[in-house]
């Protein structure tokens, strides 16, 4: 029997449409055993999904920061990691602060162009974990002023400019790395609804990030096709990085993008072909 794996999902504490419940159940519902929650930026998640009961299921605490390297934006995932480290701690912290200045910023974008948020809009961002462009985004659409998720972002939210918003790649890995984890350069051609780099772009990332430390690359993802996985797989190995995989799992915030899904074609993948399970599970 194959073991169905997705180390890459949101949940409501980022910007999924899933609380850790409704999560639990639908991977329940498509038997996927073998699973991890990175929210961006946060570890509240993590410490909800801990207290349920996962009879059946493996469970490993991950993470997701938006980060920037001297080559530019990307993400860094964190697998394994220890929640009672103060190094996590620190650099979530840092990064939850630069997320709520960014928040404000396209706040009041949106008003220069004549969108006030109302008293009853802003107290929906108030408690959110780890605020982002989807929040935005559904009170945009709520109000009718676009047809889905990306057209507010496309049309009211991306214009923004936010600055230096991003932590430093470097001190995201390095805090991983001093937690126990494992440092992961999450989709690096390009996430959903981003512009793949080109080769040159590509392998200046991945020369940088391998000497701040990361270990593993994501090569197995819902937007690429197999070849294309399996090129990244090449990569990973003639680079000593491990292998990882993951949905990028929204729920209803990403319609039409399933969990479990770890290429275009939507085949099954292997877990041994994840060489991150046996370095962190053993």
């Amino acid at each position: 029997m194959t073991v169905r794996v997705d180390l890459h999902m949101h949940s409501t504490f980022s910007d999924g449409s899933l609380g850790p419940d409704e999560l639990i159940g639908q991977l329940r519902a498509q038997e996927i055993s073998v699973f991890s929650l990175t929210d961006h930026d946060t570890m509240q998640g993590v410490e909800e999904i801990r207290k349920r009961d996962l009879k059946g299921m493996t469970f490993i605490n991950g993470i997701e920061f938006s980060c920037r390297s001297e080559a530019g934006k990307c993400h860094i995932l964190g697998y394994g990691y220890d929640l009672r480290s103060r190094d996590m701690q620190d650099i979530v912290k840092a990064g939850m602060e630069k997320r709520a200045a960014k928040m404000e910023k396209r706040i009041d974008y949106l008003k220069e162009r004549g969108v006030t948020l109302t008293e009853e809009e802003r107290k929906t961002l108030e408690p959110l974990h780890s605020k982002g462009k989807p929040h935005l985004a559904r009170i945009l659409v709520k109000r009718g002023m676009a047809e889905n998720y990306d057209e507010a972002i496309r049309e009211y939210i991306n214009p923004v400019h936010t600055g230096n918003s991003r932590i430093d790649a470097r001190d995201a890995v390095r805090a991983i790395r001093r937690a126990g984890g494992i440092p992961v350069w999450a989709h690096p051609l390009g996430g959903q609804g981003e512009k793949a780099p080109s080769e040159s772009e590509f392998r200046k990332q991945l020369e940088l990030l391998i000497s701040y430390g990361i270990r593993g690359l994501e090569c197995w993802y819902s937007k690429y096709p197999a070849q294309e996985a399996e090129r990244l797989e090449k990569i990973a190995s003639e680079n000593g990085l491990l292998v990882s995989g993951g949905s990028d799992f929204h729920g209803d915030a990403k319609p039409g993008l399933p969990a479990g899904k770890l290429n275009a074609e939507n085949e099954e993948v292997g877990a041994e072909r994840l060489t991150i399970l046996k370095a962190l599970l053993g």
